[in-house]
């Protein structure tokens, strides 16, 4: 697989770790079944990545909350997650008729390890080599009408402002109207408590794109309106999650949000796309 394509690995081993504790965040049992040897491996690094591990696994929680959400009145749903990675979302939550986008090798890997027959929901899994193929005609196989509902996770962090600007104008030019749920990082955020990570994923061969300063701008002037951002932390602490696993007492949690501003600078956004844009 690709280097971006690996660092599925990483946010899978995450959650394979969070599905062995009691409570855990997102309860995936299907992980496991993605870590091989070679998965196992890419893993290993990312171990001691303790709050970047709480942060992964808080911000897949706060998606599946969200799109369970949009379920509740509306259990037919599409949901379409472009790079997917070793998502299981469609066999984990309740409804919904989805649809997964990744590279053909990855698709295939998942194909073995996970069936898409277990899917208790509509699942149907499609390929596309993101270099050289067309995301527009790749979405062309999804029907466009009802509720439709496009997650794009952990993936706009490695993308230049030219690729997300495709990515939305594809989007908008299949889907004239949907919600978009999809995790955005500022720079302030990532200069602050990104590097570390960030250096054992440049080692597997990824790179984060250069951070914006306000990274929601460029979806409002391609058409999209912000309803909701949830800032990972601030949800980590809500949850429980930072003294359960960091040993992070409640109210220096607190105190330390409320005194860095950069800590709400990586936040899981729902838009909804309401206008062409830029794209007219």
């Amino acid at each position: 697989m690709n280097p971006i394509s690996n660092t599925a690995y990483y946010c899978c081993g995450v959650r394979m770790e969070d599905a062995e504790r009691a409570p855990s965040l997102c309860n995936d049992r299907y992980a496991r079944r993605f870590m091989n040897e070679d998965g196992l491996r890419i893993y290993e690094p990312f171990r001691t990545e303790l709050l970047p591990n709480i942060s992964n696994v808080v911000r897949c929680r706060i998606i599946d909350d969200l799109v369970q959400g949009e379920m509740a009145g509306n259990r037919d749903a599409r949901v379409v997650t472009i790079g997917a990675g070793l998502d299981t979302r469609p066999y984990r939550l309740r409804g919904g008729e989805w649809y997964e986008i990744d590279e053909p090798q990855l698709i295939a890997y998942k194909g073995e390890r996970l069936p898409v027959a277990e899917s208790p929901n509509p699942l149907t899994r499609l390929p596309l080599d993101f270099a050289n193929g067309s995301l527009a005609e790749r979405l062309r196989a999804v029907p466009a009408d009802g509720h439709i509902v496009v997650i794009i996770e952990g993936v706009f962090m490695y993308l230049d402002p030219g690729a997300i600007a495709a990515t939305l104008r594809a989007l908008g030019e299949i889907f004239p109207r949907h919600i978009l749920l999809c995790d955005l990082m500022n720079r302030g955020f990532f200069e602050r408590f990104g590097g570390s990570v960030h250096a054992k994923i440049v080692a597997m061969g990824a790179r984060f794109a250069e951070r914006p300063v306000d990274p929601a701008a460029m979806f409002v002037e391609h058409g999209y309106a912000s309803t909701a951002e949830v800032p990972v932390f601030r949800r980590a602490l809500e949850l429980g999650v930072l003294w359960q696993r960091a040993r992070i007492p409640g109210v220096i949690a607190r105190i330390v949000l409320a005194a860095v501003k950069d800590l709400s600078g990586f936040a899981v956004r729902r838009f909804v796309r309401v206008h062409g844009g830029l794209d007219g």
